[in-house]
């Protein structure tokens, strides 16, 4: 075996393990709060607005839909796009999109702020692309471009012609006696579909910090998702010239926080960025797609790339292979294969030394990302607030070659509010924080998405009630209970794509590429059966649960050392514990899931499954 062509990364090696380990750990009670994922301010009533309205396409006026079809797809954009997709590969021709924004895309519709990119490989995520024809146009293409290809898709394989936009689903539930779906929306619909996959994804629904006063502001306002152009000016590619005389607050520095603060540091009068916890940026070198080596690709390459970055990032390692991505996501992989095989025999060795050298590897690569600020840095006391100290993965890693020195702009002010947990409150002209008041014109919201909330708070839908009213809210409040991660006794025919009871791959697409397939396979079977409803049995079902439980790898004392955010459901305050952004993984892993749904399809008898005609 060899060490793959990327080759590791330089990393420190004089650090304090120990030490670190002691910092982290104070960093993580420094910014946890009690009551968890209910710190924030769910997008209704008064908050509507937020996630509603619409800055892309105005809502044109249309007569209620009264109709019965075979499949509604909730969500338009990749799981949505691509459950409907498979839908169409395998012969089910009968299937409306609902979507509630003006056309497809999904995140890639809502989120379109300035400097907006896809932050790992467009390679990997973009899907379809041989598909398609298409090549991205550089290593991490542009909010704009990953937009296009969604309405491209939608193009290819006729999905336009039955979708139904700038329509939000209200409310849906099963009606025994006609073995359809009722589906209402905001527009008076009434749909009766025999069929129902949900395919909103993980990022759909804003969520705003709950500051005490929020509402009291008086000036501009508004969610990084729902970018208000007409207030700043420019695009996508910036020129935000109408803040040239503007204060603004940016509230959040995840990963769309990473990608704003330049635009709006080089634009804006003067920016204040508010901190609780700061991300570990890298660099992002972001080169222009090679021809010659596009030229140079066979047949399947973009499956063989993203199971190559899966394995570089989720599996650890891929000790045999090159690393083909070679990027901030797969270094942590590639510098511990370095210490691997060196080891003089590396075959013997036992999971626990793996675990115990990636730790190690993992120590010196965030190291090496804390040196990188203060390389970059000018102002000693900013650049320490803007280290990490958790992890590599407790936090969503980013990349950027201009945010770390946007701050030392004099126009730009960091403000660090890890002490109080987040900002203390708003006022009618801004914001306080370690009891300062900032005065500013407009606050713009990077908060983030409901992600690991709870469930009922991360559907946009208010009500989805199965046979003899049993919501599902309700029904997987205490937990996941599925066949296949991808439907549950007593909702028949509904279908769910996601982070449920399913492998996760790193990268997101292939997840919901995997599913739609799996889900159009049962919806067509069931059509040629002539069956009207499909759903599984008690047995099956409990037996997928078992083997969740049993196959899983217990991640739970690294969530719980990480810094408060959503990828562990902000740490469990709130009473409802440590909970991942990734559902309830199968232990095996994503390609062993894979291999055990092809097996299943493969025997052809629906196994588990209960047909009704």
């Amino acid at each position: 075996m060899t060490i793959n062509e990327c080759g590791p990364t330089e990393t420190p090696d004089d650090i304090d393990i120990d030490a670190l380990r002691e910092r982290y750990a104070a960093e993580r009670a420094k910014r946890l709060r009690p009551e968890g994922s209910k710190q924030y301010v769910e997008l209704e009533d008064d908050f509507a607005g937020y996630y509603e309205v619409d800055p892309h396409t105005p809502v044109t006026p249309r007569d209620p839909i009264v109709e019965d079809i075979d499949v509604a797809v909730l969500g338009g954009g990749f799981a949505g796009l691509l459950s409907a997709v498979h839908l169409k590969k395998a012969g089910v021709d009968d299937v409306r999109i609902m979507e509630l924004g003006g056309d497809f895309g999904g995140v890639w519709y809502w989120n379109r702020y300035p400097g907006i990119q896809c932050d790992n490989e467009s390679y990997c995520y973009i899907p379809l692309l041989e598909e398609l024809g298409y090549m991205p146009t550089k290593k991490f293409a542009d909010g704009a471009e990953i937009y296009e290809h969604c309405r491209n898709i939608g193009k290819h394989f006729g999905l336009y012609d039955a979708a139904i936009f700038s329509t939000q689903v209200r409310d849906m539930h099963w009606d025994d006696e006609l073995a359809r779906w009722r589906i209402s929306t905001n527009r008076g619909d009434d749909i009766r579909a025999r069929f129902v996959v949900l395919g909103s994804g993980p990022f759909h629904r804003p969520k705003l910090p709950g500051i005490p006063g929020i509402k009291d502001f008086k000036g501009h306002s508004f969610h990084s998702s729902r970018w208000d152009y007409e207030y700043t000016g420019g695009d996508t590619t910036g020129g935000l010239h109408k803040l040239a005389d503007k204060r603004v607050a940016l509230v959040g520095t995840g990963a769309t926080g990473v990608q704003l603060v330049p635009y709006l540091g080089r634009d804006a009068k003067h920016l204040y960025v508010f901190q609780r916890t700061p991300s570990s940026v890298d660099v992002r070198n972001n080169a222009p797609t090679d021809p010659e080596w596009v030229k140079t690709l066979q047949p399947g390459w973009q499956k063989e790339r993203q199971r190559n970055f899966h394995a570089w990032t989720f599996e650890g390692m891929a000790l045999g292979q090159p690393d083909l991505v070679c990027d901030f996501w797969t270094e942590l992989g590639r510098n511990t294969a370095a210490r691997v095989m060196a080891l003089e025999d590396p075959g013997s060795m036992t999971p626990e030394q793996f675990m115990a050298i990636r730790e190690e590897e993992d120590y010196k690569v965030m190291e090496r990302l804390r040196r990188r600020v203060d390389e970059l840095v000018d102002d000693p006391e900013t650049a320490e607030a803007l280290k990490p100290y958790y992890r590599f993965l407790c936090k969503r890693p980013c990349s950027n070659d201009e945010y770390l020195q946007t701050f030392n702009r004099p126009n730009v002010t960091l403000v660090d509010v890890s002490a109080s947990k987040g900002v203390e409150r708003a006022t009618e002209k801004g914001l306080v924080a370690n009891g300062v008041e900032y005065e500013v014109d407009c606050i713009i919201y990077a908060s983030g998405f409901e992600i690991t909330t709870e469930i009922s708070r991360r559907y946009s839908i208010d009500a989805i009630e199965g046979r003899d009213g049993l919501s599902l809210y309700d029904y997987w409040r205490d937990g996941y209970k599925t066949l296949h991660g991808m439907t549950s006794r007593g909702f028949p025919n509904q279908f769910f794509t996601g982070f449920t009871q399913v492998g996760i791959s790193a990268n997101i697409a292939a997840n919901y590429e995997l599913q739609g397939e799996h889900i159009a396979y049962i919806i067509a079977e069931a059509l040629k059966r002539g069956a009207t409803v499909v759903e599984p049995s008690q047995e099956a079902q409990d037996e997928w649960c078992r083997t969740i439980r049993e196959t899983a790898i217990d991640n739970s004392a690294f969530d719980a050392q990480c810094t408060p955010g959503y990828y562990n459901n902000e740490g469990g305050g709130g009473g409802e514990g440590i909970r991942s952004h990734l559902g309830e993984p199968y232990g095996p892993g994503f390609y062993a899931f894979g291999e055990l749904l092809k097996q299943w399809r493969d025997k052809g008898d629906l196994d588990g499954l209960v047909l009704r005609t």
